[in-house]
């Protein structure tokens, strides 16, 4: 059953809690997603079996969250995620951020890191608004966004994305690829080699830009953006486990 939080920003954000023992683990979904995604929902089972704590959640303007998407941006998105984390959940936490989710995790990282225990990103997409959408718009598109305040990208799914002149803006404000990136906790990266939004080098790029002493980037070869196959969630409960077995906050495993 979902609940809400109303956060100190006064929106209100939908999330499923799952109670348990030891470090928890926060699932950030994508752009234009949701907490009922195949990762998240899998996730959240695979915590009950293993009976640790989970906390999935919809940004404002996604899912049962209030809001409209067309309004949101990075920013919003990383104070919803921030205001979940510190309300919802207690000690070091273990994100595993999905496509925008890893962009956010890596924004937590500057602000919380002495509340990360590890990062697992897949398909991690940091600054996709200024080196994807932006470097991708050709001059009309660029006028028509000055002009209208929006403009409209196929998505691949039922509706098209809308990218708002305030996402591409605010998103230059949240970069996270220009500076120093520490990363003082395990991390994990996953990365489909048929990935259609996120390409190889996105995911090498990040690789190479963390400072951090335990950082490893996984490829499966095959596997789209969203990961999800059956052999994918196997593949990020592993990296989970990877993470909690090598982590220095305490002794859980």
């Amino acid at each position: 059953m979902t609940d809400f939080l109303d956060a100190p920003t006064g929106r209100r954000l939908a999330y499923n809690r799952v109670e348990g023992e030891g470090v928890g683990v926060v699932f950030l979904g994508g752009f234009m997603s949701d907490m009922a995604g195949t990762k998240a929902v899998a996730l959240e089972q695979w915590a009950r079996a293993q009976g640790r704590p989970f906390l999935r959640f919809d940004y404002s303007g996604h899912g049962e969250s209030d809001g409209r998407f067309e309004d949101g941006s990075i920013g919003d998105w990383a104070e919803d995620a921030l205001a979940a984390i510190e309300a919802l959940t207690l000690g070091p936490q273990v994100l595993v951020g999905s496509s925008m989710g890893g962009w956010i995790s890596l924004i937590l990282a500057k602000r919380i890191a002495e509340q990360i225990a590890g990062f697992v990103g897949i398909a991690a997409a940091p600054d996709f608004t200024q080196d994807g959408f932006w470097a991708g718009f050709d001059a009309d598109q660029r006028a028509a966004l000055e002009r209208d305040g929006v403009v409209y990208l196929p998505s691949g799914y039922d509706s098209d994305y809308p990218i708002s002149k305030r996402l591409i803006e605010d998103g230059r404000s949240n970069l996270v690829l220009r500076d120093r990136l520490s990363l003082p906790f395990p991390v994990r990266l996953l990365q489909g080699t048929n990935d259609g939004s996120v390409t190889r080098e996105t995911a090498l790029r990040l690789m190479d830009h963390i400072d951090g002493a335990d950082v490893r980037l996984t490829f499966a070869k095959g596997a789209d953006h969203s990961f999800s196959t059956i052999e994918c969630l196997k593949m990020i409960e592993a990296a989970i486990f990877d993470v909690l077995g090598h982590m220095s906050h305490g002794d859980d495993v």
